[in-house]
């Protein structure tokens, strides 16, 4: 049974990531996009919206070495602004720490729509064990396509905690129940506060797997 967690505004905050991601793209095409040419795009995750930027601009799609160079210079710029002594990032305590215990009992995975490098740095920043698998944005994969990768050959139950309304498209279109957090998910799925504590994270991922187990 994976359960997969998202990172942004599940497990924590990092701020002025769309400014970040914006001055790396100025450094590596000589003209930042603009917030109106951003707000244009559809796709959640890191290759996605560097792509649409990409055709905007050049009117042909990015490759992989473009996206290479977008997450190395996208990755130098969060390590220079969340530095010691430079802007924080805020953890939610309650649901890291309720990931890591269920992590103790069966399989839990990271699945973000950063790239990966940007991904490996905020789970570091956050404190996220090692061991805790995570997958990053893939070139031509959208975060549905990642949230099948993350349970490929494990049987269900499966589970996805998000917090924005394209990571519960994505749970649907995945086919994998959904867990929000935040206020930002309304609907008829269970909704967890980001300071919830990790007794109320771990209760809801048992009571799910144990209502699957029965059919209930």
């Amino acid at each position: 049974m994976p359960i997969c967690f998202d990172l942004d505004g599940t497990l924590g905050t990092f701020s002025s990531g769309y400014l970040l991601l914006r001055e790396a793209l100025g450094e590596l095409w000589g003209q930042a996009p603009t917030r109106e040419e951003l707000g244009r795009c559809s796709g959640s995750t890191d290759w996605e919206i560097v792509d649409e930027l990409h055709r905007m601009r050049y009117e042909t799609g990015l490759d992989e070495a473009g996206y290479g160079a977008y997450e190395a210079a996208c990755v130098r710029r969060f390590r220079h602004v969340f530095a010691p002594g430079g802007e924080a990032a805020v953890a939610f305590r309650g649901v890291l720490e309720g990931m890591h215990w269920l992590a103790t009992t069966r399989p839990v995975w990271l699945v973000s729509g950063n790239a990966p490098g940007l991904l490996a740095f905020k789970a570091e920043v956050l404190g996220i064990d090692p061991a805790i698998p995570r997958l990053g944005s893939l070139p031509r994969h959208d975060r549905s396509d990642l949230l099948r990768l993350a349970r490929r050959g494990c049987p269900g139950p499966h589970l996805y905690f998000g917090d924005r309304p394209h990571d519960l498209a994505a749970a649907r279109a995945a086919g994998m129940p959904f867990v929000g957090v935040g206020e930002q998910v309304p609907g008829a799925h269970p909704i967890l506060g980001a300071n919830a504590p990790a007794t109320l994270v771990v209760e809801v991922a048992t009571r799910h797997a144990r209502a699957e187990a029965s059919g209930s």
